[in-house]
């Protein structure tokens, strides 16, 4: 039963992630006083890349190719140890999160490899910046996971998300855990490309990061590109959302549904963040990410001591 549980949540995650990024421009739309753009227009977008044929430079090697490919699988694997809220993942074991984090560590080190395979000064300079930024988040993305293995003192992600039910938010620990939640929306909005720390919609050169690294890609690769990046935007939701959707009951329709209000008020989130400030100046983007390191480590602090 448990891993039944754990392969819906998969197959919805693979379903609906794009869904994600909807909620988000529509959200931003209705700051702007727009309609928005149409709910499915993101599937819209991937199935006119998948009918296109894609373009190499003759400089490029295989190596160009493994970008999309694992940019894509990485999650879409990550997807399979984590849990949804009170929804268990569908593989669990000791460990498992220090995995899915660098499943998501192999997904950048392709993209970034894939950029620095065309031979481009211009995507050299976003790769550099995207090693550099995320060797400030995937700290504190450890030490926010650590915190809350100490805190339940259980080492797989299934059971320290079972364990941070209501009463523990109402807690003693609640600060800790609020702490834990603040890091990892940052690490959230850094690895996802999101305002304040990229603008995704962006095509100004001096501030592109993520962007930068795939512009020489087209076609099917560019549809594993962006739909990698929803499952991306899933992936490290959840994690954020299992902190904060407090909903433990057992049922699971009950959890499902607990989780997937969680995944959609956070894209309302993202989108109201986005709405109301502007794009760090890249000089302050590492002391953001310090940041969130500083409050992983307060979290861990509390809980440990």
């Amino acid at each position: 039963m448990l891993a039944f549980s754990g392969l819906i949540h998969a197959a919805l995650a693979i379903l609906l992630a794009p869904l994600l990024l909807s909620i988000i421009h529509r959200t931003k739309a209705a700051f702007a006083g727009r309609r928005g753009q149409p709910w499915l227009q993101p599937y819209w977008e991937l199935g006119k890349l998948l009918q296109k044929s894609a373009v190499y430079s003759h400089t490029t090697t295989p190596l160009f190719l493994l970008g999309p490919i694992v940019g894509c699988t990485a999650p879409l694997l990550a997807l399979f140890f984590l849990p949804l809220a009170g929804v268990p993942a569908f593989v669990s074991f000791p460990g498992d999160f220090v995995l899915a984090a660098y499943l998501l560590g192999l997904a950048r080190f392709c993209t970034v490899a894939s950029a620095w395979d065309t031979g481009s000064s211009f995507e050299g300079m976003g790769a550099s910046r995207e090693v550099c930024f995320s060797a400030l988040a995937e700290p504190a993305l450890l030490l926010a996971l650590t915190s809350l293995v100490a805190l339940t003192h259980r080492l797989s992600l299934t059971e320290v998300m079972a364990g941070l039910g209501h009463g523990v938010l109402v807690s003693a620990a609640a600060p800790a855990l609020l702490l834990a939640a603040a890091a990892l929306l940052i690490v959230f909005l850094a690895e996802n490309a999101r305002i304040p720390v990229d603008d995704p919609t962006t095509h100004l050169e001096l501030t592109m990061i993520h962007e930068v690294m795939v512009l020489d890609h087209s076609g099917p690769d560019l549809a594993l590109i962006q739909y990698g990046a929803s499952l991306k935007l899933w992936v490290l939701g959840s994690l954020l959302v299992g902190i904060l959707t407090p909903v433990r009951s057992g049922n699971l329709a009950v959890d499902l549904a607990a989780g997937l209000a969680g995944m959609v008020l956070l894209a309302v989130l993202t989108g109201c963040i986005e709405s109301g400030m502007a794009r760090l100046r890249l000089l302050r983007v590492p002391q953001f990410l310090i940041a969130a390191s500083i409050l992983a480590t307060l979290a861990l602090v509390l809980v440990v001591r």
